[in-house]
C-alpha cells in the first residue's frame, strides 16, 4: 500500500485536539512500580513514598515522569490529523523531553493541548515534533510540558522545493536556555555516579498498565513479525528508570527538584535485562547527564540530561 505524501502546510494548519486523563493514587502508585521502584528494597525509605505513607495514599508522592502519561494518547490522534499520512507499524520514538512547573498531584483531571512543534523531510523518513502542554483542570495550573520526537519511517521526501522542508518552533514556559542541551562534563571521563537495577521479566506487563498498549511489549508474534526475538520494554519505561536513579542520587528522592529531563532513545531493552545508570555533574548549572546501559550486552540504550532545580541539589 502506497501512502500519500505528507502535506506539511495543511499539518501545520490543523486544529489539533485536547485531551483530558483523570487519574487516582492507584495509577500514581501501579507507575512507579512500573518503572521499578522501589527496587530491591521494599523498605527503601527514598522510594516507598511514591508507593505508601502512613497518612494514607493521598499522602504519597508522585514521580515526575508520570507526567510522560498525559501524551499517551496522541501518537494514536495522529491517524486523524489532515494531512499527516504515516504507517503506524514504521513509528520510532526518537527523543523525549519533560518540563515540570509544579509538582504533581497524588490525584487529578489534567487537560491537554497539543501542537505541532517540529517537521522535517528526511527523505526516507519524517522526524515529527509534538508538544504536549497540560494543566490540572481543578486548580488552572499549568503542570508540564512533554515535547516527543517521533521518526516516521517511509514518510519522507514530501517535499516539493529544495532545501528538504523543515520546520521547529520549541517554546518553554521556564525559560531555559539552551532549551534541551546545556552544556554537560566530558563524558570521557569516568561517570561520578553509578547505579545498577535488574528489570523484572514481566516489566514491560507492568508498565503496560500505565495505559500503553502496545502489542509490541506483550505479544510475542507481534515482537517477531517487527524483528525482535521476544517482546520489548518501553522506551518510557527506561526514561523512567534513569531519572529516578538522578532523582534518588542526587535530589535525596525529592520529585520537586526535577525541573527538566531529555532523553535520546538508542537501542531496545528486553525485559529482565539489567540497566546500568551513569551519571556526570555539573554543579555549575545543576545539571545531570547520564548513559543508560544493558550490562548483558554491553550496550547503550538511552541518553539525556536532568536538569535540577539549584535548590537543594546535591550535586
Amino acid at each position: 500500500m502506497v501512502l500519500p505524501r505528507i502535506n506539511p502546510d495543511l499539518l501545520l494548519a490543523a486544529q489539533l485536539p485536547v485531551v483530558d486523563f483523570t487519574y487516582t493514587e492507584r495509577d500514581v502508585a501501579i507507575y512507579a512500580l512500573g518503572v521499578g521502584a522501589p527496587g530491591v528494597d521494599a523498605c527503601n525509605p527514598t522510594e516507598l513514598p511514591f508507593l505508601y505513607h502512613p497518612d494514607g495514599q493521598s499522602s504519597i508522592k508522585v514521580l515526575p515522569t508520570f507526567a510522560v502519561l498525559f501524551a499517551n494518547d496522541f501518537v494514536v490522534l495522529l491517524s486523524k490529523v489532515p494531512g499527516l499520512h504515516f504507517d503506524r507499524n514504521l513509528l520510532l520514538h526518537g527523543e523525549q523531553y519533560l518540563e515540570v512547573y509544579k509538582p504533581l498531584p497524588t490525584h487529578g483531571n489534567i487537560r491537554s493541548s497539543l501542537r505541532i512543534s517540529g517537521l522535517q523531510d528526511k527523505v526516507k523518513a519524517a522526524v515529527l515534533e509534538l508538544e504536549v502542554l497540560s494543566h490540572n483542570m481543578d486548580t488552572g495550573d499549568v503542570l508540564c510540558m512533554n515535547r516527543t520526537t517521533v521518526f516516521l519511517r517511509g514518510a519522507g521526501g514530501f517535499s516539493t522545493s529544495s532545501p528538504p522542508f523543515s520546520y521547529s518552533e520549541r517554546k518553554s514556559q521556564l525559560n531555559l536556555t539552551p532549551l534541551s542541551k546545556p552544556s554537560v562534563p566530558a563524558q570521557e571521563l569516568p561517570p561520578d555516579i553509578v547505579i545498577e537495577e535488574q528489570t523484572h521479566p514481566s516489566q514491560a506487563l507492568l508498565y503496560r498498565l500505565s495505559g500503553d498498549y502496545n502489542p509490541l511489549h506483550s505479544d510475542p508474534s507481534y515482537a517477531k513479525a517487527a524483528g525482535f526475538p521476544r517482546p520489548i520494554l518501553h522506551g518510557l519505561c527506561t526514561f523512567g528508570y534513569a531519572t529516578r536513579a538522578i532523582m534518588q542520587l542526587c535530589c535525596g528522592g525529592d520529585p520537586t527538584l526535577i525541573q527538566s529531563v531529555q532523553g535520546r532513545f538508542l537501542l531496545h531493552v528486553f525485559p529482565g535485562e539489567t540497566l546500568v545508570t551513569e551519571i556526570w555533574q555539573n554543579k555549575k548549572e545543576s545539571v545531570a547527564t547520564f548513559k543508560l546501559k544493558v550490562k548483558e550486552r554491553g550496550k547503550v540504550v538511552l541518553s539525556g540530561t536532568v536538569r535540577l532545580h539549584p535548590r537543594g541539589s546535591r550535586l
